[in-house]
């Protein structure tokens, strides 16, 4: 009896270690724990216009407006999956952007000059599986810092010396897919963000706050290039 117990429990042993072993295989192959690195071109276009003017003491036209220039540049974004369908993700990168006016001076005429802007984002995203393709959308904080700001060759004239871009905090909204290449974790990444988030800009003669204005930003922020999940 005791014989036939061991062999019994031999046999479940082995029965159950390719069970065991195939369990664990499918949770290697889960996305749950692994880390995505995206490298990405990203284009930035923002809004800039004009929402409110708060001080104005050179007399700007009531109808000045501006826009800030779209940009294109690198981006790194580095994705953490806490389960096989939910990530969190932060971006690495800076753009930069000259604010022109578009009504009331002459159009082109350059307010802000090459302003740098660190957009730091953290979204949450879900995942959706559809076999290969995996789409996605996200939502979370997003601060934009500015890192530096100069007066545009337009304003230089009217006596400003020094400008100034708040930093300020807001939400992006995120949508994309990514698509494999093969099954070593290289795949294609397509992203859209869009952020809602707005900036107090100032023009200083010396020490003397002369213009003060709010803008809305709001860029729309896509991305696209190659992702490695390890």
């Amino acid at each position: 009896m005791k014989t036939l117990m061991m062999l019994g429990g031999a046999v479940l042993a082995l029965v159950g270690t390719p069970v065991m072993a195939q369990d664990g295989a499918q949770e290697k192959d889960g996305l749950a724990g692994h880390v995505q690195v995206k490298l990405l071109g990203t284009w930035v276009s923002p809004d800039g216009k004009i929402t409110r003017i708060d001080r104005n003491q050179p007399n700007l036209p009531a109808t000045t407006q501006t826009e800030a220039n779209d940009n294109v540049v690198p981006t790194v974004a580095v994705e953490y999956f806490v389960t096989d369908n939910i990530s969190i993700e932060t971006i690495a990168g800076m753009t930069q952007h000259d604010v022109d006016a578009t009504a009331g001076l002459p159009a082109g005429a350059e307010l802000v000059a090459n302003a740098k802007l660190i957009p730091a984002t953290v979204t949450a995203k879900y995942h959706f599986d559809l076999g290969g393709m995996k789409p996605y959308v996200g939502a979370g904080p997003a601060y934009f810092l500015w890192v530096s700001d100069k007066p545009g060759a337009a304003t230089r004239p009217l006596g400003v010396t020094r400008t100034d871009l708040s930093d300020e905090l807001g939400l992006a909204l995120q949508a994309g897919v990514d698509v494999p290449l093969n099954d070593k974790g290289l795949g294609l990444s397509l992203d859209v963000k869009r952020y809602f988030i707005d900036t107090t800009a100032r023009w200083f003669a010396g020490n003397t706050l002369a213009i003060q204005t709010e803008h809305k930003l709001d860029p729309w922020v896509i991305s696209a290039g190659f992702a490695y999940r390890f």
